[in-house]
């Protein structure tokens, strides 16, 4: 089964921009499609980015469209997330996952704050 670390989360104001990563261990990230989904105090968790097992294809909430963009290595079974313009309504904690949509995390997730 693949373990996932996140990283790269922090405080940034508005109109910031963050990239997120996810590196896997115990299995090769090839084999899975891999997505990145939120949550945020009192709201329901959030696919936000899904991308395929080669990284050409790829899918995004209309809440990110244009802003966020996902991406692969995987020879460094690494999952990024690269984040432009952030909003303070993208303040959540983000987790990645070996499938597309959201479920419940097996991982820590990276906590995301949007603030000035």
């Amino acid at each position: 089964q693949v373990q996932l670390v996140e990283s790269g989360g922090g405080l940034v104001q508005p109109g910031g921009s963050l990239r997120l990563s996810c590196v896997a261990s115990g299995s090769t990230l090839d084999d899975y499609m891999m997505g990145w989904f939120r949550q945020a105090p009192g709201k329901e968790r959030e696919a936000v980015a899904c991308i395929s097992k080669s990284g050409s294809s790829t899918n995004y909430a209309d809440s990110v469209k244009g802003r966020f963009a996902i991406s692969r290595d995987n020879g460094k079974n690494t999952v990024y997330l690269q984040m432009n313009s952030l909003k303070p309504e993208d303040t959540a904690v983000y987790y990645c996952v070996p499938f597309c949509g959201t479920g419940e995390p097996s991982s820590q997730g990276t906590q995301v704050t949007v603030s000035s």
